[in-house]
Order: C-alpha cells, then sequence, then structure tokens
C-alpha cells in the first residue's frame, strides 16, 4: 500500500472555506475519477500561530495507481485551480511512503 501525503496552508480567514472546497468540490473530483486502487483519503487540520495546515493522506495499491492519478510524474501535486485561489501555499509534490507496517488497538 501507498500513503500519499500533501501539505496546504491557507489564512485562519480561509480555512473553513477551503475545508468546504475540499470535502465538496477536490474529493469529490477524485472519487469521480474512479481510479483504480484508490482505496482511501484522510483530511488533517491544524491551527498554527498565524495561518491552517491541512494534510491530505490518500491510499494506493501501488505507485502504477497512483500514476493514473495524476500521470508518470507521480510526485506532482494535484491541486485545482478553485483550491490555489484560497490556499495561502503548499506542497508542489507529494511524498509517496509505502506502509510496511499498519497495527490496530
Amino acid at each position: 500500500m501507498i500513503k500519499r501525503i500533501w501539505h496546504g496552508y491557507t489564512t485562519p480567514e480561509n480555512a473553513d472555506t477551503y475545508e468546504s472546497l475540499l470535502r465538496s468540490e477536490v474529493i469529490k473530483g477524485i472519487e469521480g475519477k474512479a481510479i483504480p486502487g484508490f482505496s482511501r483519503i484522510e483530511v488533517l487540520r491544524r491551527p498554527l500561530a498565524d495561518e491552517v495546515e491541512f494534510i491530505t493522506i490518500m491510499e494506493f495499491d501501488s505507485i502504477d495507481n497512483v500514476k493514473a492519478f495524476v500521470g508518470d510524474d507521480h510526485e506532482r501535486s494535484y491541486v485545482p485551480d478553485e483550491a490555489r485561489r484560497v490556499l495561502k501555499r503548499y506542497d508542489e509534490r507529494s511524498q509517496h511512503y509505502e506502509l510496511r507496517d499498519l497495527r490496530s488497538y
């Protein structure tokens, strides 16, 4: 399993707007692509001193499935124009990790 991790930052004033956009448009658009091997997305949010950080963690069966999502340059971030308008800054490149162990209690 591959975990695709991305960070985006917005102002406190734009945080709720971005989160709403992320849920209603960005994630819905990703789901609508019916990407083979894409199984999950998590959205994390935390306030910082002068901005709000968002992290998305997407799960894919393989790097080939990530490439089916964003193309051969699989580290390229996926940030639609409407999201770019409310983000202060964001990762241009996503990070990918192979899940090596998972334990639930």
